[in-house]
């Protein structure tokens, strides 16, 4: 009589269950690394800093300089507008953009530079998972934002003068901030405060017109040309009260064509509170 093959035992469904969900959390937990390395993987890099200056090693993504002027007393409600106005500029600033601020002096070609840092980021936007946001706030904060007030506080102090070299001073800017094949493709903007009474040895606006065929008849005219390379300029215009009472609308605009017969464009004139 032939022997009958054993028969198979039916599996517990409890182990059927069992195995089921291992699987699942398995196939789950392998989707979760997947995801988690291909975020990792595809996470824009952040670029190399230098450690003095904040900015990429190769160059900054942005450029913005601010020329502050105090060769005459800044009015105190002026200060505070300023104050706002910078501190809006800074915030608003690209990721590894560069800020700097100068001060117009007169014994120094091209200004004093007071600040010159990028921006590195305040962490905002950034993921717990690929960077650390707490570090980029505190980096912000220490090196960039803080610094950046003291500055502004020594610039505020007035430094007399017997000239205001202002055409000679953005000159000195465009060639050492927007020129050259580095920077050719990288925003430009200057951001102006100052009465913008140019005076010195070869055209002052303290005597004569405000027409811009006076100044281009002058020696000034060919010394200080220079090329702005379509930056985008702002004055913060301070009012003064002077024996010769000045036209601030013709004032504004021998500035204006100033700056575009320079390559650059004025974005805006705002005229400060207060009279100094």
């Amino acid at each position: 009589m032939p022997s009958r093959a054993p028969r198979r035992r039916s599996r517990n469904p409890g182990d059927l269950r069992k195995h089921a969900v291992g699987a699942a959390l398995a196939l789950l937990a392998l989707s979760a690394i997947s995801a988690g390395a291909y975020v990792y993987t595809t996470a824009a890099r952040p670029p190399a800093l230098d450690r003095s200056s904040l900015c990429p090693v190769d160059g900054p993504r942005s450029i913005a300089v601010v020329l502050l002027d105090s060769t005459d007393d800044i009015p105190e409600i002026a200060k505070r507008e300023v104050k706002t106005a910078l501190a809006d500029i800074a915030e608003t600033l690209p990721t590894y953009g560069l800020l700097e601020l100068r001060l117009l002096d007169p014994k120094v070609a091209g200004g004093k530079s007071l600040f010159a840092r990028c921006n590195p980021g305040d962490g905002s936007g950034l993921s717990e998972y690929t960077a650390n946001p707490a570090l980029a706030k505190k980096r912000w904060l220490d090196g960039f934002r803080e610094p950046l007030e003291d500055a502004l506080q020594i610039g505020f102090r007035p430094l007399p003068g017997k000239t205001s070299p202002i055409m000679e001073t953005v000159q000195r800017i465009a060639v050492e901030r927007f020129t050259g094949r580095a920077v050719e493709e990288t925003s430009k903007s200057l951001i102006i405060v100052s009465d913008m009474l140019e005076h010195e040895p070869d055209y002052s606006q303290y005597a004569g017109d405000l027409s811009y065929g006076r100044y281009k008849a002058s020696r000034a005219y060919q010394k200080f040309r220079t090329n702005l390379y379509g930056a985008e300029v702002t004055i913060f215009y301070i009012q003064r009260s002077s024996a010769k009472p000045i036209n601030s609308a013709d004032h504004i605009r021998f500035w204006a064509e100033w700056i575009r017969d320079n390559n650059g464009r004025l974005r805006q004139a705002n005229k400060l509170q207060g009279v100094g």
